[in-house]
């Protein structure tokens, strides 16, 4: 049984852990205050019954008045050992909620590499992302990736006119 939660300072450097285990981007223990101590309401995180965490949402908003207030998902991650159990989709969905319902939020990007498919599944079948471009050499080994989003209501209705 696995307990999504809001994330706390406690469960920063557990954060950190994981996403070293899981992922080639990696952050200093920094970027991940500056996320909890701006956006609280948008980290959250998934713990096994030992108090482990297991996975992880690391999120923002964007600061740019030019265009529409949008969340970013800065990083999502679960340990192998918990995959294939909805966890990231619970965490992305509570994470989204939070932007759309806290900080009215329009929609939502993330990167993703292109070679990832698994996650590129999760997006665009589960969690109902599209494709919005491809950035050239994105990520530091020169990976492309896709930047894609998720329009929330208010977005989609702006889109559609009304």
């Amino acid at each position: 049984m696995v307990c999504i939660r809001m994330a706390t300072v406690d469960d920063l450097i557990q954060m950190q852990t994981t996403n070293l285990w899981c992922l080639p981007e990696n952050y200093q223990m920094k970027y991940y205050f500056y996320h909890l101590l701006s956006w609280p309401q948008l980290l959250w995180v998934a713990e096994d019954n030992n108090t482990k965490i297991v996975g992880y949402v690391l999120a923002k908003m964007e600061e740019d008045d030019k265009v529409p207030p949008h969340g970013h998902i800065t990083s999502l991650a679960v340990l192998r050992t918990h995959r294939k159990r909805g966890i990231a989709t619970q965490l992305m969905r509570r994470s989204q909620l939070e932007m759309e319902q806290v900080f009215g939020a329009e929609y939502v990007s993330l990167h993703v590499r292109k070679s990832n498919r698994a996650a590129f599944h999760l997006y665009t079948k589960t969690l109902r992302y599209a494709i919005h471009d491809v950035e050239r050499g994105y990520y530091a080994d020169g990976e492309d990736a896709y930047d894609m989003r998720c329009v929330f209501g208010k977005g989609k209705k702006k889109e559609e006119g009304g």
